[in-house]
């Protein structure tokens, strides 16, 4: 592997002025850089970042941590914050927590040790008292809030977007409509779960704590969830279903089926973010859609404006608008037929 100093010899410079031309090539004469361009070139030189990192006590990277990298959401905001990095020459480091609170703060001391000059996070639970290992990194929560005083965040209208769900489904005459809602110590099923509330409000139906349980943001825990609320009598079974994210609707359209129930015409359901197989279900799937990539690559944006200009004295709060996207799976209540 070439060195700095075979750089140096070739191009006939010393070691500092390869590095100047390297760091900052406009201290260096154009004749002189264009040299050390060629040798480099010549030689195949990669320069040590780390080793610069260290002596700078930084380097062009950013941390990244979320909470589930199988759920499609996730994948595609981390692939929006990596798209948004790589414009800017940025390296990311990604970590997954599995919505754990001590795998979240082990991934931020690993990341200490990396030097990154950011860090973007989908919070947990803990996040606020986690966050304390790096209080002097700038951060951006997506997704969620940690509650962290003066954070920065990029997140989505959670009200709007379950109100708007709720608002389609009294639309078509429904009257019972169960929810499964994500963990309520997690900002956005707290929120999701009041725009379920106000919707219902909106169209003067009572809201009845036992349509609502809790799925865990998991695939299986939605599927639990569904079963219970779709074996309860059929007078006190819900004719649609909103469920709180992507994980726990899988697990609902499998409990329909399992139960023998027919979508849309036993039940309706609308679930919260969009996916390919949302999409191309039979039927095709009613959701509330986020920007997804938007989330990540704007946040990674504004990380990088704040490491620019310098930490902003009043908390980066964006709230992107959501989309509710009706397909099939959404229809005026009929008969629900026996599981």
């Amino acid at each position: 592997m070439k060195s700095l100093e075979d750089v140096a010899k070739l191009a006939k410079v010393s070691t500092a002025t390869v590095s100047r031309a390297l760091s900052r090539p406009d201290m260096v004469a154009e004749e002189t850089r264009k040299r050390i361009l060629a040798a480099v070139e010549e030689l195949g030189y990669q320069p040590n970042r780390l080793a610069r990192s260290l002596r700078q006590r930084s380097s062009r990277s950013l941390g990244l941590i979320i909470t589930d990298i199988l759920n499609p959401f996730h994948a595609t905001v981390a692939k929006g914050v990596q798209d948004a990095a790589e414009k800017h020459d940025y390296t990311v480091f990604l970590f997954n927590t599995d919505e754990d609170p001590e795998k979240e703060r082990r991934a931020l001391n690993v990341l200490r040790g990396h030097l990154p000059q950011g860090l973007l996070i989908v919070p947990t639970p803990r996040t606020r008292e986690n966050l304390k290992l790096v209080a002097n990194l700038p951060t951006i929560e997506l997704d969620r809030e940690s509650g962290t005083p003066g954070a920065h965040s990029v997140m989505v209208d959670n009200i709007g977007g379950a109100r708007a769900a709720i608002e389609h489904l009294t639309a078509l005459g429904h009257r019972r409509i169960g929810m499964i809602v994500g963990r309520l110590d997690i900002t956005t099923a707290v929120e999701r779960h009041q725009g379920y509330r106000d919707g219902l409000a909106a169209a003067g139906i009572p809201y009845r704590k036992e349509l609502v349980l809790p799925g865990n943001h998991r695939e299986e825990g939605g599927r639990i969830a569904a079963h219970a609320l779709l074996s309860r009598p059929p007078g006190e079974r819900p004719t649609a279903l909103f469920v709180g994210n992507n994980e726990m609707t899988v697990g609902a359209v499998l409990a329909a089926r399992e139960l023998g129930l027919r979508i849309p015409q036993d039940l309706s359901i609308v679930g919260f973010d969009d996916s390919r197989w949302a999409r191309t279900m039979q039927p095709a799937l009613s959701v509330v859609a986020q920007p997804e990539y938007d989330i990540g690559f704007l946040a990674c944006e504004t990380l990088l404006s704040l490491l620019r200009h310098g930490k902003a004295m009043q908390p980066v709060r964006i709230r992107l608008a959501t989309n509710l996207i009706v397909r099939d799976s959404t229809a005026p209540p009929g008969h629900i037929s026996q599981p």
